[in-house]
């Protein structure tokens, strides 16, 4: 892409503006820092952390990066909820630098890099939900990454940038396989300009995709240790096919406009096209790979929620590389011969997203760190899931009544989360859906072996039939309520276990094996509530909406 001069403004303006964005940059970062340390952990969280504490290869539902990520903030912070989340944080500031040098790299135009460094921090994802961590915080830097050496490559012609991208490419898809989806693009990169050939022959490329694949073995070692159970797991979603339904098309848009930014995603995608256009038009590498990592990810998300829910945290590795291409809109504009007009409502527009965006994202953040109210009821999406403490107190005292050694529970998300609260104190085991546990370490079967047990349970998930594949006897004790600013979000069933013992390696043809199939039940709910491993249990009817998932993830 061609560069242009450095925009036209003063010396000292332009150092009072670095130093406006820096500091509302940490301003935003202390925010984030803030949001992460108070808030309690979500489910899925809690989930990743048990994977931290686990010397395996990979898991069932994602690849390792996030489990290593979360070993990584706790190693310096202890298990605490800024010490799960610290990475994340890390991410967000990664990802915002490697896009305002491309931008940088591409323009040298002040503005547009200003542009680069606040567009994400107007959206809602980035500006403040990266504090929350899921494959996806991992993946999106990475990615960036992999894209940000591409570009060294088509500026400086020097192949061994493709190493680089090897690397990071490699570990973008040790973080999440959504990553794979950035290889239309790479090849559009390659094939569309008119160094092809060059690059076909060169041995760079293929050195690359190598140094990609042995980044990624630790995925394939534990896949065949495992009879491929994550590639056969995701599988099921990549061919899932359904009758159309307006309702999912809306909540893939609906969740991206809340997520991206009301005003920032329209901006963004106005950006990409013309990006895309000037690309093809003119064969220009990098052009060619910023949009085409964005609208190839985006058509095929939009083409899958037209018969199946698309989680809403999916799509958000393919946004940066759209705010890269805006922002160097914004500079190409001006110098291609487009209206004066266009230019400055383009601008216009992309100030608007900015300053709206970032207000939306305080906004958010006050609500849920300072303001003492519900305005949303039980559909909340945080307080959707805090309140564990409440059931983790009256779990305890059970404990101490009964003289039950160890507890049991019958979804991933309950059990990550009495995992997380009791730390160790007490053995904390899923009775059911093991294969999701391959690889991992004993939980405690010398407290568990021969002593009653406590099931916790959240209704309805405490009338599964799985009981019936168990000698257990089991006494019910009293009921708990999770409560959040005075909502009851769930009620919980709490029982006393004995004459059994949980089975951790089941043949997999056993029902306490069996993963829940994401793409068999997703239309079968009237609004799944799919989390970053699959699904975990039926939500209440009142919790089953769209407004409920933003905030922790969907796998």
């Amino acid at each position: 892409m061609t560069t242009i001069p450095p925009s036209n403004i003063p010396d000292h303006l332009a150092r009072r503006q670095w130093w406006a964005v820096i500091a509302l940059i940490s301003a935003m970062t202390v925010m984030r820092l803030i949001y992460a340390g108070v808030l309690e952990l979500r489910t899925d969280e809690a989930y990743y952390w048990t994977w931290s504490k686990e010397n395996a290869l990979s898991f069932l539902d994602h690849p390792p990066m996030i489990a290593w990520f979360v070993r990584f903030g706790t190693a310096i912070f202890g298990d605490t909820n800024l010490g799960v989340r610290f990475t994340g944080i890390l991410a967000m500031l990664v990802t915002q630098l490697l896009i305002a040098d491309i931008v940088r790299r591409v323009t040298h135009d002040f503005r547009a890099i200003i542009f680069a460094l606040l567009m994400p921090e107007a959206a809602l994802y980035y500006g403040l939900l990266m504090a929350k961590v899921s494959p996806d915080t991992a993946l999106i830097p990475f990615a960036v990454a992999m894209l940000w050496s591409l570009v060294r490559l088509a500026q400086s012609n020097d192949g061994r940038w493709w190493l680089a991208a090897g690397l990071f490419a490699g570990l973008a898809v040790l973080s999440k396989f959504t990553a794979v989806m950035l290889v239309p693009a790479v090849l559009a990169f390659v094939l569309v300009p008119a160094w092809r050939s060059r690059w076909l022959l060169s041995p760079y490329p293929w050195l690359a995709a190598l140094i990609a694949l042995i980044v990624f073995s630790p995925v394939l070692i534990w896949n065949y240790q495992y009879d491929f159970a994550s590639f056969r797991f995701q599988f099921v979603r990549a061919v899932a096919t359904h009758p159309f339904s307006f309702r999912t098309v809306g909540e893939f848009i609906g969740l991206q406009l809340g997520l991206v930014g009301f005003v920032l995603l329209p901006v963004v995608l106005s950006g990409v096209t013309l990006t895309a256009w000037r690309g093809y038009r003119n064969r220009e590498p990098v052009a060619i790979l910023l949009s085409t990592a964005v609208i190839v990810p985006f058509l095929y998300f939009f083409w899958k929620s037209l018969t199946l829910r698309v989680g809403d945290t999916w799509p958000m590795f393919l946004w940066p590389a759209g705010f890269a291409a805006t922002a160097i809109n914004l500079a190409m504009l001006p110098k291609e011969g487009f209206p004066q007009w266009m230019v400055k409502s383009t601008v216009s527009w992309a100030k608007i997203a900015v300053v709206s965006g970032i207000a939306f994202v305080v906004g958010v953040f006050f609500y849920y760190v300072a303001a003492p109210w519900n305005l949303i009821g039980r559909t909340d999406p945080v307080g959707g899931e805090a309140g564990y403490e409440q059931v983790v107190a009256r779990a305890d005292e059970q404990l101490k009544k009964t003289g039950a050694t160890w507890i049991a529970a019958s979804d991933y998300r309950t059990h990550a989360m009495l995992r997380w609260y009791f730390n160790g104190r007490v053995p904390v085991v899923q009775i059911n859906e093991r294969g999701r546990f391959q690889g991992f370490g004993d939980p405690g079967m010398d407290r568990i072996k021969g002593n009653p047990g406590l099931y916790v349970a959240r209704e309805p998930d405490n009338l599964l039939p799985l009981w019936s594949a168990t000698m257990a006897t089991r006494t019910p004790l009293e009921r708990v309520e999770r409560r959040w600013r005075g909502t009851v979000m769930d009620i919980y069933t709490l029982e006393k276990i004995s004459g059994w013992t949980p089975e951790l390696s089941p043949p997999p043809g056993s029902p306490l094996f069996k993963v829940r199939e994401l793409a068999g039940e997703v239309r079968s709910l009237p609004s799944p509530l799919v989390g970053e491993g699959g699904i975990g249990g039926l939500r209440p009817p009142s919790l089953r909406t769209p407004m409920h998932r933003i905030g922790y993830g969907a796998g």
